[in-house]
């Protein structure tokens, strides 16, 4: 079978697999909607979550570091703690400056609440619960990132409905 020839069958079995498809897939697809009222997960509070790498081994204060920055980010957002999320990887290979130092590198993510004085408070209070292993404030960097209620899943849905 010549390659032009093998390029055609897939292209016929493509689209006939998609036509079988694409009409369920029609059907089960919702109008675009930012407030639906009608699903009271639009009017929940949303995700936020951290995720910090750090370059030291935490032992058993792990948990307790992140139980505290799970706190500290319901508290500064306003946002209830069972919303909250929070990964922590101790021993992660990260560098700061081009050097091996102790150090961390973060991202935290919400559905709003993310600001200046709100990011401010969490960059003081994770500093705070780290320095006491050795990370200086200076080596560690968050990005805050605002997320729109359409980008962020949760129960087999996204925020927006």
């Amino acid at each position: 079978m010549s390659r032009a020839a093998v390029f055609a069958f897939a292209a016929v079995c493509l689209a006939s697999s998609v036509s079988a498809w694409a009409p369920s897939m029609q059907a089960s697809r919702r109008p675009f909607s930012l407030n639906s009222s009608s699903d009271p997960i639009c009017d929940s509070p949303g995700d936020p979550s951290m995720i910090l790498n750090v370059s030291v081994d935490l032992g058993d204060k792990k948990v307790d570091i992140m139980k505290g920055v799970s706190a500290l980010i319901a508290a500064t957002t306003g946002k209830p703690e069972s919303y909250v999320s929070v990964s922590l990887n101790d021993n992660a290979s990260v560098i700061f400056g081009g050097e091996e130092t102790n150090c961390a590198l973060g991202c935290m993510y919400s559905i709003g609440a993310i600001n200046k004085e709100n990011n401010g408070a969490i960059q003081k209070g994770v500093s705070e619960l780290l320095a006491p292993h050795g990370i200086p404030e200076d080596k560690m960097y968050i990005n805050y990132f605002d997320v729109a209620r359409e980008n962020c899943g949760w129960s087999s849905r996204t925020f927006a409905g």
